[in-house]
Order: C-alpha cells, then structure tokens, then sequence
C-alpha cells in the first residue's frame, strides 16, 4: 500500500481531535506508549501519525504552497485596497489578528509535537537501543519533518517557542521560551546531523519519505538560510520595523551548506533525467518518481488531502458545484506575475511551460448543453501550470463534482535545489565560482535548454558576484510556485531591491497606458538586462484548437503555446498533458509585434485561420491620468502609489517618498517579511510572547 494510502486513514483519525491548546497536542491511541513502541507495527502507525500532521491544509496541504508565499518578482497575489487589513500577508500588510497565521502556527507546532512524543519513544524502545536499522530510520523522519516545521516557522517568524521536550514532560502551565533564531537552527542541523548516518538511502525508500539524501539537503537548506541574512528586531523600539543582519559566522554556516549538500551529490542516489516539464506533469499524474529530480515529496492522498493543482495551474470553473470534463473545479488562485515571462533567457523551456496564460469556464450551446471552452487569461497575473488537476489523465480523473483534495504530491525538496544550494555556498566560500560549482549550475541550466545555453555559463564564470547573480537568476527560473524565491531574496538581503522593481513593473505598465509614458522604463530594463517594459504587446492574438486537429497535422505543441517564433520539432514533441480540452495558440505573448501576417507563422493548417485578439496591460485610467490600484497597492506594505502619480516606500510604518533616481540596495528600508505572534499565542502566554516588528 502507498505511505499516501496509509496515511489517509491516519489523517482521517486524527482529524477528529481537536487542539486548544496551540502546543498542548497528544496523539491519540488506544494503547499505552510501552506497548506501542514495543511492536514494530505500531511504531510504524505512530509514524504516519506525524506525516499525518504535514498534510494538514493549514500547512502544507494549502497554507505553504499559496497563503504564505510573499509577492516577489515572481510569485504574485493581486489586491486593490488602499486600506490596511487584518491578513494581507503577499503584500506584507497584517497583524497578530489574521486567523490565517494562527492556523499555521498551531498546525506546525501540533506537528512538532507529535514528532517530539515519537522520537522520545521510539528511542527509548529496545529496537532503537539495540541499533535496530528500521527504527533508527523512523527516528530520522520524525526528526526530519520536526526540521520542516521549525525551519519553516523560524522563516516565517523569527525567533519562536521551542522544545524538543513533548508537552507530557511539562506542567500543565509551562511556557515554552522563545529562542533566538540561530540557536533553533543550530540545534536543528546537530539533530540531524546526529541521525542521517543511521538513515535509509533514497536508493532504497521512496521520495515519500525522509531518507538520507533529504536529512543532507535539509541540513543545507537550514545551514544556507542561517549564514544567510534575517530580519532582526530592535527590542527597545517595537515600532522599528527591524534590521538585516547576517551572523559574523556566517562562512561556517556556508561550509556545511556546502558539506551536506556535496553528501547528496556524491551519493549518486538523484539526477536530473527527466524534463522538466514531466516531474511535475507525472506528479499531476500520482506518479512517485524515484532516484530523479524530487529528494522527498509531501505523500497527499486523493479526496482526503492537498491541494496541489487545484490552487495552481488553470481556472475551471463549475456550473452548480460540478465542471462538464472530468477534473472537477480548479481555483487556480496561485498565481505568476506578468512580468515573470519577460524575464526568463529566451528559448527556456521552463517559460514554455511554467507561465499559463489561459483558463477554462462554461457556456450553454444552441442546443442548450452546458460545454467547456478556453479563454484567454487577460489579467494582472499569469497562471502558474507547474501543477494542475487538469494535467492529471482522464483515467485518474477526480470527477466532475470533486473540488480540492487532489492527493497530488508536493516537491518539498529537489535535486535541483541541492546543486544550486552547493554553486552558492562553494562561490562564496571561495570568493569565485569552482568548477564543481559550474558544474552545479550548468546541470540545471541545461536542462531547460535544447543547446544548453553555453553564454549563460560563461557569462557566470566572470567572478563572484557574476556567479551569485546567475546561481540566483537560476533559482528564479526553477523553482516558480515552490515557496522558496522570496526566501532566497530575504536570505542574500535583496528583497527590497527586487520588490522596487516589482512594483515599478506594474505601475510603469499602467502609467503607459494612463498617460503614454514613465520615468522608470530605462530603470527597469537596466535592471531586468533586457529592454521589454516599453515594449509590451498591447494586442495579444490567439485562436484556439481541438487536439484532433493538432494530431491530424502530426504536430504538438509544447505545453500549449508557440509564441510567435518557429520552434524547433525536437522541442515541440511533447504531448499537452491533458488531450480532452480545448487549447490556445497565443502569437505574441512576448513582443509588441501587431496582427500575424500570412507567411510569418508558416505551420500548415494555420496560416489562413482567423485570429481573435485582446488587450492587454490595460491597466491605467486614462481620464485619471493614473495606474489602477492593482498595480497602486498590490506590495501595500512596503512601496506603494497614490492618487496623485507619487510612490511610497514604508519605513518602519512611515511613508517616504521614492526619489526620481532608485535608491540602492543598502538604502532601501528593511521589508517586514517576520510575521506576527498569532494573538491568541500571546494571550496563552500571558504576556511572555510579545511581538516586535512594529506590530
């Protein structure tokens, strides 16, 4: 049976217990712990119980794949209020009282707990004792998905509560003390340093559970993000929003970055044979992928948890709760920027298939049946088509009526991030790119490209900071949806520059159309390393068409979309994943090339159809003088415009004026990523959790 199977009955029970107390959490059983950790069987049931926990939608089953990714130059969430609000997380716009953030926090700590009782247990049971391999490596997940969780919250919060004492050891009024940052991570690589030896190859256990390789690249992941830059606050001032500090250490950080990421490299146990497009099509797919690009996958089970590809990939939307096809409504909320497609080298097949720019609804035909159609996604944002059920074949369809739920897996970690994660830590340790360090990146560079890009690598050779550029650049391509670019950007302390330049994309683009012109166009391309914001199609054109037809002419087109240049055969030859719908052609996606001319796209069976086309970037007022407010107030928090042409950076809490020439880096105001202490924390604390920030 798959661990997803199993653990869907372990979901299932312990849905039903509910928690008060956000780190009072027992796992039920109906037998006493020396009798548990004395069977092998129930040891292993105990197990799931804390994968259970992972599943949850308040983690990682939605929360971390949508809520919690923060507006970036690639992920993006749309809103356009000019007011603060309670839970404006993307926009960096919250406080203590967004019910979103306690769900979290409770759902990550009752994780925590349930691994703290387990490891306690299982090694105090003879089988752990007595170096029993299988247990020793049941010890090494709990202690792996305890990492995930403290990993994620010390992201996402700074310092917090922690123990690795489950609550049972504890009175009833015991609170457990916040710790700073660098000692839960600290504490946190040693754990798992202690454990990986003992732990099962990826050779021999699926990437549904915590092996070897993943404890290595985990450690990485902790150790990168330690020696990495983080909000601090100024305890004397709660208003101060805080300062970017890396620690003086920082290098030993990167050293075992480096160490545990080369661990994984030298096992020889992952690589990247497949394309990229088909990792995350035979994850749509419930296909488990051993010994490829993912390292370890969160193991949801249909109709019971997950929600990957439901919040991404396309809109399908549902008539009175049920969808004409077979894949049942799809939200498809999780969202791209536009501007993500111009930014990508061209010729990338990652582009091709990553940025959605189509969705599906209903309409009732002449004869009065309900059908589905493609439309054209003509909005502020793009969809993100990693993941969607639509992708999934009708054989493993859902159903019609069947909304989230969809037991496709998560990618928590892939090989790819550990090769990108070691070019990073050997550059910097090295103060120059070492060839082991190229070799990284030009192995998941080459893959999205049929010519594997050489100018790209040589480019990156140039030195230090051409290389971090290029390691970051790559990231930036690779891992669009996975909750991990803001990250990268807090980390390497460039998410004020990077946000600037977001919010300049959007309101430059509504600027244009408002008035014709801006001031920061020149700005934007030098930065961006290409000209395009003065460029942007005003007119978009497409026609849709039945697979049929494509199969008729003998061709495919790569992931739905030619955009407006002749792709080669070889690049093409991949099948769209779902063959039942309607699909788009869009022509000029990328350029502001007008109407297709007869002769210019010379594919046959197309070159005399009619096109239908669109606006697009839309997205200024005209009579105004002024850019929408999506593209006013979608980074609220930290810049922001006004009804009067003026933009506003926010430092700690007060707006200042964006001068006419961009700031650098260093004199931007700190982004208040930290999120708040759930209130209800504070009050159960009596007061010893307190919140900082300006919060």
């Amino acid at each position: 049976m798959k661990l997803k199977n199993i653990l869907w009955m372990a979901l299932s029970a312990v849905a039903l217990v509910s928690c008060d107390n956000y780190l009072d959490v027992e796992a039920p059983s109906a037998y006493t712990d020396d009798f548990i950790y004395s069977q092998k069987s129930e040891i292993n049931r105990a197990l799931n119980g804390v994968y259970a926990q992972a599943l949850s939608g308040d983690l990682y089953g939605n929360a971390y794949q949508s809520t919690f990714i923060y507006n970036s130059d690639v992920e993006m969430s749309i809103n356009s209020s000019d007011a603060h609000a309670n839970d404006g997380y993307a926009r960096f716009d919250c406080n203590e009282r967004g019910s979103a953030i306690g769900k979290f926090w409770t759902a990550a700590y009752r994780l925590i707990e349930y691994a703290n009782k387990f490891v306690r247990n299982a090694e105090a049971s003879t089988f752990f004792q007595e170096g029993d391999t299988e247990v020793m490596q049941q010890v090494g997940e709990a202690k792996c998905l305890r990492a995930m969780a403290y990993h994620d919250l010390v992201v996402m919060f700074g310092d917090v509560p922690f123990k690795f004492a489950p609550t049972d050891e504890h009175g009833a009024d015991y609170i457990p003390p916040v710790v700073d940052r660098l000692v839960i991570q600290t504490t946190l690589i040693q754990d798992l340093q202690s454990i990986a030896p003992y732990m099962s190859s990826s050779k021999s256990v699926t990437v549904e559970r915590c092996s070897r390789e993943f404890a290595h690249a985990l450690i990485a992941r902790i150790a990168l993000t330690a020696g990495g830059y983080s909000l601090r606050p100024d305890k004397e001032n709660v208003r101060n929003y805080g300062t970017m500090v890396r620690p003086e250490n920082y290098k030993d950080y990167y050293q075992i970055a480096m160490v545990h990421a080369d661990s994984v490299i030298l096992s020889n146990s992952h690589k990247l044979s497949l394309d990229y497009q088909d990792v995350f099509v035979n994850q749509c797919n419930y296909q488990v992928v051993n010994g490829d690009d993912v390292i370890f996958e969160l193991p949801f089970a249909k109709q019971a948890s997950g929600n990957t590809g439901y919040l991404q990939g396309p809109t399908y939307s549902a008539y009175e709760g049920e969808t004409v096809g077979q894949w049942g409504e799809a939200k498809g909320n999780a969202r791209l920027s536009a501007f993500y497609r111009f930014l990508f080298r061209d010729n990338d097949l990652r582009r091709e298939f990553v940025n959605g720019l189509w969705y599906y609804s209903y309409f009732t035909d002449a004869y009065g049946q309900m059908r589905d159609t493609v439309y054209i996604r003509n909005d502020y944002t793009v969809h993100n088509n990693k993941w969607s059920k639509l992708w999934t074949s009708t054989g493993n369809a859902l159903g019609s009526k069947i909304a989230g739920n969809t037991g496709i897996n998560f990618p928590y970690m892939r090989y790819a991030d550990v090769l990108l994660m070691y070019a990073e830590a050997a550059n910097e340790l090295n103060e120059a790119p070492t060839p082991k360090a190229v070799e990284c990146l030009t192995e998941v560079h080459s893959r999205a490209f049929v010519d594997g890009d050489p100018t790209f690598i040589a480019e990156a050779q140039a030195g230090k900071d051409a290389f971090l550029k290029a390691v970051l650049n790559e990231r930036k391509w690779e891992f669009a949806g996975e909750n991990i670019r803001w990250r990268d950007l807090v980390r390497t302390n460039t998410y004020g520059e990077e946000l600037v330049y977001s919010f300049l994309r959007y309101f430059s683009a509504g600027y244009q159309k408002a008035v014709g012109y801006t001031n920061y166009e020149d700005a934007i391309n030098e930065h961006d390393g290409r000209v395009y914001i003065d460029r942007l199609p005003g007119r978009v054109y497409y026609h849709t068409y039945n697979i049929e037809e494509i199969n008729e002419m003998g061709l495919f087109f790569f992931s739905n979309q030619l955009y407006g240049y002749q792709t080669s055969q070889t690049a093409v030859l991949k099948k769209y994943p779902n063959q039942d719908l309607q699909s788009l052609r869009i022509y000029n996606a990328y350029n502001s090339v007008d109407e297709p001319m007869a002769g210019e796209i010379s594919i046959a069976g197309f070159s005399a159809k009619n096109w239908s086309n669109v606006r697009f970037f839309e997205w200024g007022n005209a009579d105004a003088g002024m850019p929408n407010n999506q593209c006013l107030y979608s980074f609220y928090g930290y810049v922001r415009g006004d009804s009067n042409g003026n933009i506003w950076l926010i430092r700690d809490g007060i707006p200042e004026q964006l001068p006419s020439a961009i700031p650098s880096a260093e004199l931007l105001p700190a982004v208040r990523y930290i999120l708040p202490y759930p209130e209800e924390a504070i009050k159960r604390s009596s007061g010893v959790y307190k919140n900082y920030y300006g919060y």
